[in-house]
């Protein structure tokens, strides 16, 4: 890191070097891919396009060199061609060679496949032949503008490429200021909190912001990481398929915190014995009898048996089970809490629930009580008026339901 970087204590430096294998992952970078490269928080990987170009490319690597900080540039064919120098210069400073196709098309996703194809093909060969040595570049690729399709991605997989996105650019190739690129980098950088860092080693206005790009860098705590190709000598850096997302599941989501257990584990010697095929016979034979009975006449078509195993194990293939360990069944505390939580808050909400129904029972209750109240009211007496009117229209009464006057019958008007 600094540390090592003698004469220039305030350089950056390189944390650490990652070493990845093209073929397991052929596709990264997050500004269209799902996963990146395997970093851990506040760790960056610094990258070129375009170069070599003389003059602009040897101050970046000028400006590197002065924080020891390592980085991987991205060369175009044409350019590898006309400036086989440089390439050498990018190899024999440590950085990683890597390809940007032949001529740099701005529409190679339009291109028909086989163009595509000879671009790649193309741009390898003017690099490999610019390095002078018989080596070839890293297996790494990116698309001019990152305009790729499927068929492009499909071809370098099977060429054995990894076709290298990025995370967050800093619009060096824009008609913008060197301020406004030091801005969106470190604004771009802050929201995502790692990645893949897009810029380009041919722009004067690159050339002037990255230095205080560093200097920025290491005053926040971020880390510079170099990335290059795993080969026969030198395996790839052991890693987590979820380590190659940017942000991988929160571990506060109680899925994600659910223990793994990657392969059975055995608590020792000790078998179960293996359960015998009768006790597997779910005895369906009265089955249709307690359906008919439960229709209350009502027939019902027969239920169909469970098809019953034909064909056994050879006697004694297996006569017992591994006992598992009592690992299996330990809950990290972490995700005993989650869980606990989430209960609780099923609680919470079931209470809130059940005292809500009860509230509207008694509603209900206090409702029908109401109206039972109002049934059993008598009727309210007609007024005066009407009774006469309903009298003159039914006529005399007979004589026997008349009202007798006093002394002439008893007190409910009966005949005497």
């Amino acid at each position: 890191m600094a540390a090592d970087c003698p004469g220039h204590p305030d350089a950056i430096g390189t944390s650490r070097t990652i070493v990845v294998d093209p073929r397991a992952h052929p596709i990264i970078g997050t500004m269209q891919y799902g996963k990146t490269l395997p970093l851990e928080d506040h760790e960056v990987v610094l990258t070129f396009d375009d170069g070599p170009l003389p003059k602009y490319s040897n101050e970046i690597l000028d400006i590197l060199a002065a924080h020891c900080a390592k980085a991987t540039f991205f060369l175009v064919g044409r350019q590898a061609n006309a400036n086989p120098e440089g390439v050498r210069k990018v190899r024999d400073a440590g950085h990683t060679v890597a390809t940007h196709s032949q001529n740099h098309p701005v529409g190679m996703d339009r291109l028909p496949l086989d163009r595509s194809r000879l671009e790649i093909e193309q741009g390898i060969a003017s690099v490999t032949a610019a390095l002078g040595d018989g080596t070839a570049p890293a297996p790494f690729l990116r698309i001019p503008g990152l305009r790729t399709n499927d068929g492009i991605e499909a071809f370098a997989a099977s060429k054995g490429l990894q076709v290298w996105s990025a995370d967050f650019p800093a619009d060096d190739w824009r008609n913008v200021s060197a301020a406004r690129v030091y801005e969106l980098a470190i604004q771009r950088l802050e929201a995502k909190g790692k990645g893949i860092l897009l810029l380009h080693d041919i722009q004067p206005r690159t050339v002037a912001a990255l230095p205080r790009i560093l200097r920025e860098l290491k005053t926040r705590g971020y880390r510079i990481v170099h990335v290059v190709p795993a080969t026969p000598d030198r395996p790839a850096t052991p890693t987590e398929p979820q380590q190659w997302q940017l942000h991988p599941p929160s571990e506060m989501v109680a899925v994600s915190r659910w223990p793994k257990v990657p392969k059975f584990a055995s608590a020792g010697p000790a078998a179960l014995p293996v359960p015998a095929l009768s006790d597997l016979d779910w005895r369906t034979t009265d089955l249709g009898v307690r359906t008919a009975r439960r229709g209350r006449g009502v027939p019902l078509p027969p239920a169909a048996r469970w098809p019953r195993q034909t064909t056994l194990p050879p006697a004694g293939a297996v006569a017992a089970l591994p006992v598992p360990a009592a690992s299996l069944f330990k809950i990290p505390e972490s995700a005993r809490m989650t869980l606990l939580a989430a209960s609780a808050r099923r609680t919470a909400t079931t209470a809130q629930a059940r005292s809500t129904e009860v509230s509207s029972a008694k509603l209900a209750g206090k409702s029908r009580r109401h109206g039972r109240e109002a049934a059993a009211q008598p009727p309210a007496r007609p007024p005066d008026r009407l009774r006469r009117r309903r009298k003159a229209l039914a006529g005399p009464s007979p004589p026997s339901l008349r009202r007798k006057p006093n002394g002439m019958g008893d007190r409910f008007g009966s005949p005497v």
